[in-house]
């Protein structure tokens, strides 16, 4: 299979082991929604997504076009190659219940059934137990199509209309990457009613990664990166069709 699509509800989550050479395109259908996100190596689960080195190799806040999404080992596990909305998070982490429980109340799916209120980091657990990750595998995650703000104070807000409907953001997967995902609210909205945002999925084949590839250059850092994984992968077969592994 070199072509897969899906749709993701609100309040679910969802996990996939994603061959390196893969595309995933990643739609905020309705606007404003929230994607969190994180990477471990499937072959070592010990290696996951590193949310400070990703932002200090890089000498940015945001993430957008040209950043690469590093592990802890130095590695790449994913590079933004396109990117319609300009800004996407990776500081606050998820929601818990308290948060959901604070802003909108209580429900849970034995009395609510899919009209309960799911927290990013519940829904995060459910997944990561399906590889044998408990919560104290818990990565930070990146928090796509969300973007923050902060006042004089350093406090942090929430920026509302970041990602218009139809927003959307690629990843090319530079390794076998276990991706793990919900789409319950950004732990920082202030929205009125719970927020059900669902978002898509287009899994495809990758063009080869370039020699000027503008991932790769953009930082030189990312150089490092990419010839960590080169290093990784030294005698590894080629790439097959076979590219994706539910």
């Amino acid at each position: 299979m070199n072509k897969y699509e899906t749709l993701i509800p609100a309040a679910s989550h969802w996990s996939l082991k994603v061959r390196r050479g893969m595309q995933m395109t990643l739609t905020d259908i309705a606007g404003d929604g929230n994607l969190g996100m994180v990477f471990y190596n499937p072959e070592n689960l010990l290696e996951r997504y590193n949310a400070p080195d990703t932002l200090k190799g890089q000498h940015t806040f945001r993430l957008t076009k040209g950043h690469c999404l590093y592990s802890d080992m130095g590695r790449i596990f994913a590079s933004i190659i396109e990117d319609s909305v300009g800004w996407h998070e990776t500081v606050c982490g998820n929601s818990h219940a308290s948060h959901i429980a604070s802003k909108w109340g209580v429900r849970d799916y034995q009395s609510d059934h899919n009209e309960w209120m799911q927290n990013g980091h519940d829904a995060m657990l459910v997944e990561m137990a399906k590889y044998g990750l408990t919560q104290a595998d818990h990565a930070a995650n990146l928090n796509l199509f969300s973007r923050v703000s902060t006042d004089a104070e350093g406090s942090m807000s929430l920026v509302e209309g970041n990602s218009p409907a139809g927003s959307s953001v690629t990843l090319r997967f530079e390794m076998d990457t276990l991706v793990i995902l919900h789409t319950c609210p950004h732990p920082l909205s202030n929205a009125v009613s719970y927020p059900k945002k669902p978002i898509s999925i287009l899994l495809e084949k990758a063009q080869p990664v370039a020699d000027d590839d503008f991932c790769k250059m953009s930082r030189p850092e990312n150089q490092r990166g990419f010839a960590n994984n080169e290093l990784y992968y030294l005698g590894a077969p080629a790439n097959t069709t076979d590219a994706m592994e539910a």
